[in-house]
Formats: C-alpha cells, sequence, structure tokens
C-alpha cells in the first residue's frame, strides 16, 4: 500500500505535502505511512488517502496470482484543490 501510494503521487507529479492536505491529514503522518516497512496507520487514515489519490484520477490495482499489485493513472481529470 505505501509504496502504491508512492507511486500514486508520482503519477500526479505531487508532493507529500499535496496528497496529505487532498486527504486532510497531517504531512507528518503521511511521510510515516510512506516510509514504514509494513503498514502502519488506521485504516480511516489509509482509506483517506486512498480516496484523496481516487479521487484525483489513481486507480488502484489488486493484486492477482501471475502479478502484483499496482496503480495506474485514469483519464485526466480536474484534482482537488
Amino acid at each position: 500500500v505505501q509504496l502504491e501510494f508512492v507511486l500514486g503521487r508520482a503519477l500526479l507529479n505531487i508532493n507529500q505535502s499535496m496528497l496529505s492536505k487532498w486527504a486532510s491529514i497531517n504531512v507528518a503522518t503521511l511521510k510515516r505511512i510512506e516510509g514504514a516497512a509494513e503498514i502502519r496507520g488506521t485504516a480511516d487514515t489509509i482509506r483517506k488517502i486512498q480516496r484523496a489519490l481516487e479521487a484525483a484520477g489513481v486507480e488502484f490495482i489488486p493484486e492477482e496470482p501471475d502479478r502484483g499489485p499496482g496503480v495506474h493513472l485514469k483519464q485526466p481529470q480536474d484534482r482537488p484543490s
């Protein structure tokens, strides 16, 4: 999940500060989550981050038997402000 957040930000060309604003969380929280070796953070916080990325056009691709999870950018959309 953490890597997908980083990749999602890269697709949108945004920094941690912008994503934390969109997700209504503290930037330190996002940095801690993205930098963790394993999933850390409450389920609510993880959902906020994922919803913010999805609202900006990032689609999360679930893991399948022959490939890992990932992200891609859907059609360009207006980004949250």
